[in-house]
């Protein structure tokens, strides 16, 4: 079988749209809400500490050797992107509502993936090892820059100019607790938790996505409390879609352009393109429900699931071109 026939139906994405189907349908009462947020953030720790837990900077330290791959990968994600996010609040509020422009700002702070990241950089015959130490420091990265990247935008006004946003003390103290300790803390226990995480992998997976899951529907649970159907169009869910194809193939274009004006042969010039135009909903999705509590955080984590989807069908089609190119280098062993 082709590797891309088990890429084209992710189970995960089927999962989290029948979640929001759910939310929509079956919503959690208001006076189950405050337990549910009580799990979620329990949730939210164990993913993280799982984080923390499956990091291998042994692995980490041994890729650096080729450093300019790995900051030119790193400075796509946590750059340019956010650069492109800025540019884009000339969308906000004629195309964007000004919840939907800070999602569509916060997915472009967010770090790599990193199973899809791998995957199609494999199937493209790019450099593997460079795109997995990459996208692993992308989202060992992330758990500190991103939270940053979002209190600095917030600091400068760029969210929630009009006020509807701010970062307090009582949540930055949340991101500590529920993003950074957890995760320090799982880079702490590896010695004695690593190679049960290693072991238990496969099982571990489905705690990661049931996490993931619950925050969708607490969130589209929230969501639709507050009017979520009546407050997006339909109209701006097709705009959401459009922006994300433009997004995804302008990222495409200027990632291998710039690789290759960088020197970089054939096979990194993939791995920059597959590692540096992806966004992770995994880690974006735990983590906005931290960071913006208290605020309309389905809508502003709307942007990131489209785009994640629109990423993946992309991708999938441009790996299976490179996969047919017969003319290609090999890849470095």
């Amino acid at each position: 079988m082709h590797p891309l026939a088990k890429l084209r139906v992710d189970g995960f994405i089927v999962a989290i749209l029948a979640t929001v189907v759910l939310a929509s349908v079956l919503p959690a009462s208001a006076g189950f809400a405050p337990t549910l947020d009580h799990v979620v953030t329990a949730a939210i720790a164990l993913l993280f500490f799982l984080y923390g837990a499956r990091m291998h900077p042994q692995e980490a330290i041994r890729g650096l050797r080729h450093w300019r791959l790995h900051t030119l990968i790193l400075a796509f994600t946590f750059l340019v992107f956010p650069v492109l996010g800025i540019c884009l609040r000339v969308l906000e509020p004629h195309l964007l509502s000004p919840s939907l422009y800070t999602g569509v700002l916060y997915l472009t702070l967010v770090p790599s993936t990193v199973q899809s990241s791998i995957a199609f950089t494999s199937i493209a015959r790019g450099n593997v090892a460079g795109a997995i130490v990459s996208a692993s420091a992308s989202n060992l990265l992330g758990v500190f820059l991103t939270p940053l990247l979002v209190i600095a935008m917030t600091g400068i006004g760029v969210i929630g100019g009009g006020g509807s946003i701010s970062i307090s003390g009582h949540q930055m103290i949340d991101i500590c607790l529920q993003i950074l300790a957890p995760f320090i803390i799982g880079q702490l226990a590896r010695p004695l938790v690593g190679s049960f995480v290693e072991t238990h992998k496969a099982q571990l997976k489905y705690v990661d996505r049931g996490s993931i899951v619950l925050v969708v529907y607490a969130a589209f649970s929230a969501g639709v409390r507050q009017g979520i159907w009546s407050a997006v169009e339909p109209g701006q869910i097709v705009f959401l879609i459009v922006l994300s194809i433009v997004l995804v193939a302008v990222m495409l274009w200027l990632t291998w352009y710039v690789a290759e004006r960088f020197g970089f042969g054939r096979a990194d010039c993939i791995a920059v393109q597959f590692c540096g135009t992806k966004k992770s909903l995994a880690s974006g999705l735990p983590m906005a429900a931290v960071l913006f509590a208290g605020h309309q955080v389905s809508i502003i984590v709307l942007p990131l699931m489209v785009f994640h989807q629109v990423q993946l069908m992309m991708c999938s089609w441009l790996a299976a071109r490179y996969a047919g190119d017969t003319d290609a280098e090999p890849a470095p062993a």
